[in-house]
């Protein structure tokens, strides 16, 4: 299926591993020009080399990052806001520093690109912004609650926004992805394992089980999963999909949520 992106800028924050560099990787094999972001130059340039992405050196969780990054990059026919952190955290000990934080890199980022490019979108007629959130923003998990915050505060931006696109052909939505194999996922389901030091395959299904037991696929979705919806919702094939939260989560969500 051709998904009509040829020729069309894309923008992935979060993009030098994981969910974000499988998603710029679909999007540049679909024949998009695509732009990754990073703050360590060995890991964005690594990640450039194998996805066919332009590599820019940026952090959008700071202010001064986010505006290196749209200097560099004005303009963009689509934004997929994928910068994001986790963590697993008792919520007494998640500190005001934790907070803002976890607000800063995960909604702020994304906000202030959505600002910067969201007006050129309307203006040319023509936009996709993807939010990457996660089911924790609409089931959080008692030991992540910051996190799920976080989640939810990305649904309320693109439902918000996606208002403001009446009438255009510009759209914004959001992608939930339930646990993905990542960068750093077995060090996180270590932190919630009755047993760490248990075989990797082990402590998945354990963790599945215990923490996650509503999944139907139980087991962790694959970074690629996530990038063949992405590629579907930022392509013109897409244009009736708006206001959208879309779950790609193995059935983690009990529908009437």
């Amino acid at each position: 299926m051709d998904l009509q992106l040829k020729g069309k800028t894309v923008l992935v924050t979060g993009s030098t591993a994981g969910i974000g560099l499988a998603i710029a990787e679909r999007l540049a094999s679909e024949g998009a020009s695509v732009v990754i972001c990073g703050r360590n130059q060995a890991k964005l340039d690594a990640a450039a080399a194998k996805s066919g992405a332009r590599g820019v050196l940026a952090d959008p969780a700071t202010a001064e990052g986010a505006s290196a990054l749209i200097a560099a990059v004005p303009a963009v026919d689509v934004l997929v806001n994928n910068l994001g952190i986790y963590e697993s955290k008792p919520f007494v000990e998640i500190t005001d520093e934790d907070w803002r934080r976890f607000y800063e890199v995960n909604v702020l980022s994304g906000a202030r690109l959505a600002r910067a490019y969201f007006p050129g979108m309307i203006a040319r007629n023509w936009g996709r912004i993807i939010f990457i959130a996660s089911d924790s923003a609409l089931i959080v998990p008692p030991d992540m609650i910051h996190y799920g915050m976080t989640k939810t505060a990305q649904l309320a931006i693109s439902r918000g926004l996606a208002a403001a696109t009446k009438g255009t052909r510009v759209t914004v939505n959001s992608v939930l992805p339930g646990t993905t194999r990542s960068e750093g996922i077995l060090d996180f389901l270590k932190s919630v394992s009755d047993d760490p030091n248990a075989p990797a395959a082990d402590i998945e299904r354990a963790f599945f089980s215990k923490e996650r037991p509503t999944s139907l696929i139980q087991r962790m979705i694959e970074p690629e999963e996530i990038a063949a919806l992405v590629a579907y919702v930022a392509s013109p094939l897409s244009a009736a999909t708006n206001g959208a939260a879309l779950r790609v989560d193995g059935g983690i969500t009990p529908t009437i949520v």
